[in-house]
């Protein structure tokens, strides 16, 4: 159901097959519904719906068909023939699906199914293509109940074959004549099962006769392939049921028609099934005509029949052990032909299992070409060789002979394909025509010896295949059968291949087999299945066991000789396997012993050849020795259960072959017979030469020649050996040499004299005597030959020293050993001792060297022995460390040589300090800086670098255990720290490896006998520590472990025992696993934990020391020791901080040096945090330290600065001591640069220079902004006065130079100049106080400009304190109240510069909502009197400002303010009366608010005081004193005294010259006033003429204006003449050229409009004459013109 329902998807799915499934429960009456469901309601279904509902029925039905009842079966017969012919085109899936539904119920129901197909076969009409088709399927589903129906269904079926015209009908008749024969000869044969026995295979002759003649004369010859393979695979099974007489008669023209397909056809496996099935029906009616056409035939098969490829010889069984298919087709006769048949359709099934439906693929698919090598594992191709071969077994029952005469001779073919071929088919033939083939067994085998000489891997397959089927089939047992035998091992004993890839799951290939893995398989079956072989193989193969050549066969030989030794002796317990009476060619018992030996030491080579070489061995003791059969029968199996235990990754060779060794000193032990020992180390010699391309397994043998020498007694036989291998040993190669040299120092066991003496014998030889002449050395070998040789007897000495009994080489180390080591070593060529350069000889030295220290240490007498040479041998092998290359490790030479220093450390004499730097340093240079191998490339080194490793831990260790004190620590530490921090990964993690070993070490050896400081802990914890952060897992866990040893050393420096454990440092070995953690948070979250656990143990006098070690690793390489070291510090800060008071200066130092040398952003962050911390513990130490820093401040100090702002509350602090600081000591100092200078300089003072800055970069942090708001009255009033104190203020000299150097930096220096710095910080102030629109104000008005200046800083002032009243007015009064204390500052720029601010405020209405006024205006009043004439005049400024800030205020304070007003006006010290200017203006803002009544005491006063300015040089003053006289006017309008009057009439002449003032202002001042003072003349007509002719804005014709005023005057006040004309004369000298010119104007036209009669004497005519004769000289001409109109006016007076 499963498959039928995967078709469809989502809910059609599920609405389509839900019926179905549902159906599968198995209940009828489902079914019924499910019947229902199906016709009537989805008559609409699509076909593939359809198919898949049809599908679930006949999985339905055939897994219940024992439920179906009769009625239900007919209802589905219908349903089913319904839906099969419903249409008549084809629709296969759907029409199939039906059918196969009619099948399953024709299983049970085959009556009912019959009829309802029988309706469908009408005589005479072409039945429905799956009516036959049906009917064909179900005589295969149901042979007994179909067959009975057979006779009718062909004779309705034959003649519609005529009216067949279409291929796709012939085809379908074609199928089912295919299967009617193949079930009626099921049917035959079963005719003891069949319901009806009398059916005989006569009753279908005359139908299936006639069916032939229409199938072969008629469709076979059709162009149409598909037609052609369906008419070809039905003639094989309907050759059965032709009558034998018709069958001879056609085979003459069927057999060449069916081979003649061959050439048409790619797809032939019908072909060659129906060929079979042909020759199968020929040959058992005993044709004649096949005698005839077998060459034919044998052309044909054996062209089309493919060789094996790997995957389908894999699929043919090893041994080719006769089949049952074999059996079956060897024993049948003309009577049991329809057995056979039975049998072929089996094979026919298992074909559909393996390759499909060959039916679809004879009408589907395309087929292979089998004339060529098989390339694929196609089911077609593998079933086409099968068929095949049962064509060439059908002709060999009938004709062996005349077949082998074909076979055999193509076995000689130089053709690959045609002798694989062959060979397949003769072993075909070999195991299913075994009878015919008895008598031919010499002839076959001699006809093996062309192909057993091919070197194809293919052919070789096909040979081993045929010699296994040869086996079975007793072939070897004849003459030329031993060949055979070799041949297979020949090839077990090829060298394995690579090891196959092996298919999927899915696929459709098998894996490939070697010839190698053939022939072993091959060889043990053989051996252990086949029981005739016994005899044949055993001893045969022993011979076998020694030739090098057949090493890769030794281990199926060793299991097949334990398995046939097995029967042995079981056959005859107790007697010798091995009979050597006859058989000279079986290698002794002492030749077996050594082979099995030597190879079982590389156990896992070869498919586990050492455990079925110890296991040959054990089943072969007796033969090898009577006594060792106990012995074996204990040692072998402990042996062999090791190799179970290990892998050949785990194995450890050394270990492995020590256990060897024992195991053959233990066999030497028991047999204790010398001549048998003598005679086992001779065939070891002789069997060394065989091992020359296994160095591995010769080396071993080495050691096993030197055990069984040292077993020897004779003396004579150990040296005579010796010098043996002395003399015939390959020195080029190194294992050998190592071989030999285990060998010497194994023998020295036993025999110490005599091994020394024999090398000392050979060292004296030829090879080492020197001739005359240096061109004459080492005749007889060259060069390098003899340094081979000196290397191996210096091995040799070493080998002896090490193993030799400790006792005796003490006293023969230097006298013998190590004397003939340097004598072989260096060479004297004319007295002069030339050292040798070759590598290997240096390393035979370094091993050897060590082997002999080692030899000494381990001796109970080392302690007092006197180690000589000591010195030169540390010299030496420092020498051969320093020769290496320092980034690679390719030899063990510094490893030997450390190894062998190690040794020497600890004899006596001791090394000096400086011998022992120069080798610590030497070693760790050697050792550190190899770079790792890359991933993957361990060049077969793996444990060359650990060993190194290892021997400088040692080496160190040794060093340290000769000075255990804190100070020989440092100093080792020292020695690690450059590598400890060095940026490359593997450096540091080697050097915290090494450095964690020796804190273990030193722990372990700590002896405390009185209570001392451990006083580089702090130094040794910061160092480490960072390291647990890095970026190795393994450096980390290393760095940890240093820390806890660390801990614990100052645990035992307390005087704690050596087993206490601290609970707090015991934390640290649970905090490992989060240090592997590649998570950041969690790695630096268990560096702080590990930082509380130091915290905790530090003593307070190491904590500095940790800490500065700790800023040092601020600056490191790798970023995350440098943040790790940053969270240790943070930790210990917070936990230890208070500690620290007295090192707060040292800490800023160290930190702001840091910065400077490492800019990185984490050293940043670092250092900004430490910062903090440290200042929320010591405040003031570290605002002090910080501005002790040089000015101006560079970056690195500013940036700490910053990080003070972090902490609202801690910012707050800092900004009050910065405000203390800057307010401490005198914002600068006067000085003169010059003697002769007029005044002097002012110089800036450094510390309020330094808080200025620094208050800048504080609340350069937005996060200041709380703490600002908190002291930003403190802060504004602080730095405003700041700014005013130092404006013109100069840097100090030194910080002059240190700018003009910075300014040559570039761009990115910071200049420093005071004024500057105080407005930025100010204006910072205002920003972080939430003032930024009084920044913004002011910048739009350019009042910070101004307020750096001193022309413009009171200005600057003003439009601060506007601004301010305008957008911060709450901030005001404790502002003001801090301004207001500054009136008695002792520096007058800061009383300027408060009472600036306080007078703009004044200007406000600001100060009244905030009830600031009266005090503001006391303050003021109070600072009239200060000595300072801008106090004074900034005060009355302030104080005019009430006018316009709180006019309504004027009155109620108007006496005080025009008294201050009169008061400035009087200011007599004031020389530029400038406070008098003050004051006017002043009146001007308040005259028009103040009281008539407090103003008239004052009019004439202020007149008068103010008149001399209407003439002052100064505009200014000009301009307010005019515009004030008109306000004063203004003030008197109705109400004028006469005195005032007088005023008046005083002034006017001057306003009137002053109309023509060149400045614009002090004109319309002029107007201003005459127009006031028009109303107090009372003429009306002068009065109007002011304001017509003086409006403001407008034009002024100065001329007919004057006129018309002086006609007034004249007409109403003539009086007035001599004092106007006066007055005016006055003006004749004024500077102004206007003005001079204006005067004659007016003398002219009063003069013109008087009476000169009445008024003459009022005029001095004369001098007036005299005046402006003098003006007709000016050099204005416009002066000139007007003095000449106006002598012309005077005319009237003569």
């Amino acid at each position: 159901m499963r498959c039928a329902v995967r078709g469809l998807g989502g809910e059609e799915h599920a609405h389509s097959c839900g019926p179905a499934v549902r159906v599968c429960r198995g209940s009828q009456l489902h079914e019924h519904r499910f019947m229902c469901w199906v016709s009537p309601r989805h008559a609409e279904l699509a076909h593939p719906h359809r198919a898949m509902i049809l599908r679930a029925m006949q999985t339905v039905v055939s897994s219940h068909i024992s439920e179906l009842d009769k009625d239900m079966a007919r209802a589905v017969i219908l349903l089913a023939s319904s839906e099969m012919t419903k249409v008549k085109d084809l629709v296969c899936d759907w029409q199939q699906a039906a059918s196969d539904v009619l099948v399953a119920v024709g299983r049970r129901f085959i009556s009912m199914v019959m009829e309802e197909l029988l309706h469908g076969l009408q005589p005479g009409v072409l039945p429905h293509y799956f009516v036959v088709r049906t009917l064909a399927n179900l005589s295969v589903s149901n042979v007994f109940g179909t067959v009975p129906f057979l006779t009718s269904i062909l004779g309705t079926m034959l003649p519609m074959l005529a009216a067949a015209k279409h291929d796709t009908m012939r085809g379908v008749f074609c199928y089912a004549l295919q299967h009617f024969s193949e079930s009626t000869l099921e049917y035959l044969a079963n005719l003891d099962q069949a319901p009806d026995p009398t059916v005989r295979k006569d009753a279908f002759a005359s139908d299936i006769s006639s069916a032939y003649d229409i199938l072969f004369h008629q469709w076979l010859p059709s162009r149409e392939a598909k037609l052609r393979l369906a008419v070809v695979e039905a003639l094989g099974p309907i050759s059965h049921l032709l009558p034998s007489e018709k069958l001879e008669e056609q085979l003459p023209k069927l057999l060449p028609g069916i081979t003649t397909l061959y050439k048409k056809h790619a797809e032939t496996c019908h072909v060659s099934k129906s060929l079979g099935q042909i020759l199968e029906a020929a040959v058992s009616v005993g044709s004649r005509t096949l005698e005839v056409q077998l060459d034919s035939l044998l052309a044909a098969l054996h062209t089309q029949y493919p060789y094996e490829n790997e995957a389908s010889s894999a699929r043919t069984p090893v041994a080719d052990r006769p089949t049952q298919s074999s059996t079956l087709l060897h024993h049948r006769s003309h009577r049991q032909g329809t057995h056979t048949y039975r049998f072929h359709q089996q094979q026919k099934r298992a074909r559909k299992e393996l390759g499909g439906s060959l039916t679809k693929n004879a009408w589907g698919l395309p087929g292979e070409r089998i004339c060529v090598p098989v390339e694929s594992a196609s089911p077609l191709v593998v079933n086409n060789q099968k068929e095949v071969l049962r064509c060439f077994t059908e002709l060999a029952s009938c004709s062996p002979d005349r077949l082998l005469a074909f076979l055999l001779p193509k076995l000689d073919s130089g053709s690959e394909r045609t002798r694989v071929g062959t060979l397949q088919v003769l072993r075909h033939i070999i195991n299913s025509a075994a009878a015919q083939m008895e008598v031919k067994k010499p002839f076959i085998l001699s006809s093996m010896r062309v192909p057993l000489l091919d070197t194809s891997s293919k052919v070789k397959r096909a040979v081993v295949q045929v010699i296994s089927a040869m086996a079975h089939h007793g072939y070897l047992e004849q003459p030329g059968g031993e060949a055979m035998i070799e041949y297979v091992v020949q090839q077990c004993a090829l060298p394995p291949e690579t090891e196959p890839q092996k298919p999927g799951p899915d696929s459709e290939e098998l894996p490939t087999d070697s010839v190698r893995a053939i022939s072993v398989r091959t060889l043990y079956l053989v051996s252990t299945t086949v029981d005739r072989m016994s005899d044949v193989l055993w001893p045969h193969l022993l011979q076998f066991l020694t030739p090098v050549r057949y090493t890769g066969a030794l281990t199926p030989l060793c299991r097949s000789l334990v398995h046939l030794a097995g029967k042995r002796q079981e056959a005859g317990p107790g007697t010798l396997l091995i009979k050597y009476d006859g058989h000279v060619t079986l290698p002794s018992p002492y030749a077996i012993a050594t082979r099995l030996l030597a190879v079982s030491s590389n156990p896992y080579l070869g498919d586990g050849r050492g455990a079925a070489s110890l296991g040959l061995l054990n089943v072969l003791h007796r033969d090898i020795h009577p006594l060792l059969g106990r012995r074996w029968a204990t040692a072998i199996p402990l042996l062999l259960q090791y190799l179970d235990e290990h892998t050949e990754e785990n194995l450890s060779q050394k270990e492995w072959e020590e256990k060897l060794l024992v195991f053959l000193r233990d066999t030497l032990a028991v047999v204790s017979d010398n001549t048998w020992v003598c005679q086992l180390s001779l065939e070891m010699c002789k069997q060394l030469p065989c091992y020359n391309g296994t160095p591995q397994e010769k080396n071993f043998l080495y050691k096993c020649v030197g055990t069984t020498l040292g077993a020897a007694s004779s003396k004579d036989v150990v040296r005579k050996h010796l010098q043996e291998l002395l003399e015939s040993a390959r020195y080029q190669e190194e294992a050998e040499r190592e071989g030999l040299a285990c060998c010497f120092g194994i023998c020295a066991i036993s025999h110490l004299d005599d091994t020394l003496a024999q090398l000392e014998e050979f060292v004296r030889s030829d090879v080492f005597r020197k001739s005359i002449g240096i061109f004459n050395i080492f005749k007889d070998r060259s060069e390098n030959e003899v340094e081979k040789v000196k290397g191996t007897l210096i091995l040799c000495y070493g080998h002896v020293a090490a193993r030799a009994p400790r006792e005796l080489v003490l006293a023969r180390a230097e006298s013998d050993i190590l004397r003939n080591i340097f004598q072989c070593f260096s060479t004297k060529v004319l007295g002069i001792k030339v050292e040798t350069k070759d590598p290997a000889l240096r390393l035979c030295l370094v091993q050897s060297v060590c082997m002999v220290c080692q030899a000494i240490c381990s001796s109970t007498q080392a302690s007092s022995f006197h180690f000589s040479r000591k010195v030169e041998l540390v010299a030496q092998m420092m020498e051969f460390i320093k020769a290496e290359p320092p980034d690679s490790l390719r030899s063990p030479i510094r490893k030997k040589a450390m190894l062998a220093c190690t040794y020497l450390v600890s004899l006596e004499p001791a090394l000096d300090e400086q011998e022992q730097a120069d080798m610590i340093h030497s070693c760790l240079h050697s050792v550190m800086a190899v770079l790792p191998e890359p991933e993957g490339e361990d060049g077969g080194q793996e444990s060359l670098y650990p060993d190194t490793m290892h021997a400088l831990e040692d080496l160190l260790t040794s060093l340290l255990r000769r000075n255990m004190t804190p100070h020989g620590l440092q100093m080792m530490v020292e020695h690690l720290s450059p590598w400890i921090k060095s940026p490359r990964g593997h450096e540091r993690m080697r050097a915290l490896g090494v450095s964690s070993c020796l804190l273990q070490s030193f722990l372990e050896h700590l002896h405390v006998s009185a209570l001392v400081p451990f006083h580089n802990l702090g130094l040794l914890v910061g160092l480490f520590s960072p390291r647990c952060a890095d970026l190795w897992p393994a450096t980390r866990r290393e760095a940890v472990s240093c820390v806890y040893s660390l801990l614990y050393l100052q645990l035992g420096y307390e005087g704690f025992s050596r087993d206490y454990r601290d609970d707090v440092a015991e934390r640290l070995l649970t905090l490992k696993d989060g240090l592997v953690h590649p998570d950041p948070a969690i790695l630096f979250h268990t560096c702080h934990s590990i930082a509380q656990i130091i915290a905790k143990r530090l003593p307070p006098d190491q904590l500095i020391s940790l800490l500065l070690t700790l800023f040092e690793s601020l600056g490191d390489p790798d970023k995350n020791c440098s943040r790790a070291a940053s969270v240790i510090i943070s930790c210990l800060l917070k936990e230890r901080g208070n500690l620290l008071l007295e090192k707060v200066p040292e800490i800023v130092s160290v930190l702001r040096s840091k910065l400077q040398e490492t800019p990185e952003e984490h050293v940043l962050r670092a250092a900004q945090h430490s910062v903090c911390l440290l200042a929320s513990q010591h405040c003031e130490a570290v605002v002090s330290s910080l501005l002790g820093s040089p000015l101006p401040f560079d970056s690195h100090t500013c940036t700490l600065w910053r990080a003070l702002a972090s902490e609202p509350g801690l910012t707050a602090q800092i900004l009050g001591l910065l405000l203390q600081k800057m307010s401490r000591d005198v914002p600068f100092k006067e000085s003169r640069a010059f003697l002769l200078s007029s005044s002097p300089d002012r110089v800036a003072t450094l510390l309020p220079l330094a808080a200025t800055c620094a208050l800048s970069e504080v609340m350069s942090v937005p996060a200041s902004a709380p703490a600002v708001l908190e002291l930003y009255p403190q802060l504004f009033v602080a730095l405003l006065l700041r700014v005013g104190c130092t404006l013109g203020v100069q840097l100090p000299r030194n910080l002059h130079a240190k700018e003009r150097r910075a300014t040559g930096l570039g761009p990115a220096s910071r200049s420093l100049e005071p004024c500057s710095s105080a407005v930025g910080a100010l204006q910072l102030t205002l920003v972080r106080g939430g003032s930024e629109e009084v920044v913004q104000r002011v910048e739009l008005e350019r009042g910070w400009e101004s307020l750096r200046t001193s022309v413009g800083h009171e200005e600057g002032v003003a439009r601060l304190a506007s601004a301010m009243a305008k957008f911060a007015g709450p901030r005001l009064p404790l502002v003001m109240k801090g301004l207001v204390c500054t009136h008695s500052s002792v520096y007058e720029i800061q009383r300027v510069t408060s009472t600036a601010f306080l007078a703009e405020l004044l200007s406000s209405n600001v100060v009244n909502d905030l009830m600031l006024l009266e005090s503001l205006l006391d303050n003021l009043t109070a600072r009239q009197k200060d000595a300072c004439a801008s106090v004074r005049r900034l005060a009355l400024r302030g104080l005019a400002n009430v006018a316009s800030g709180s006019p309504n205020k004027v009155r109620a304070r108007g006496p005080q303010l025009l008294t201050a007003m009169i008061g400035g006006l009087d200011d007599g010290d004031d020389p530029q009366s400038l406070v008098a200017l003050e004051a006017m203006a002043g009146l001007v803002k308040l005259l028009d608010l103040v009281e008539p009544g407090d103003l008239r005491p004052v009019l004439l006063h202020v007149a008068i005081r103010i008149r001399p300015f209407f003439d002052s040089e100064k505009m200014e003053f000009r301009s307010v004193s005019i515009r004030l006289f008109g306000h004063l006017n203004k003030a008197c309008h109705g109400d004028c005294e006469d005195v005032f009057l007088e005023q008046v009439v005083g002034g006017l002449a001057p306003l009137l010259l002053h109309l023509r003032d060149p400045q614009s202002s002090v004109a319309a001042a002029c107007k201003f006033a005459l127009r006031m003072c028009g109303p107090n003349l009372e003429c009306e007509e002068l009065a109007a003429a002011f304001q017509k002719h003086l409006q403001e804005g407008r034009g002024l014709h100065f001329g007919e204006f004057l006129n018309t005023t002086c006609k007034h005057l004249m007409c109403h006040f003539p009086d007035l003449l001599g004092r106007l004309v006066s007055t005016s004369l006055f003006y004749f000298k004024s500077s102004w050229e206007d003005v001079r010119a204006a005067a004659p104007m007016l003398t002219g036209f009063l003069v013109q409009h008087v009476e000169p009669e009445q008024h003459r004497p009022q005029v001095d005519l004369e001098h007036l004459t005299a005046a402006l004769q003098l003006l007709l000289k000016d050099p204005a001409p416009a002066v000139r013109m007007k003095a000449a109109e106006t002598l012309g006016r005077l005319v009237k007076f003569a």
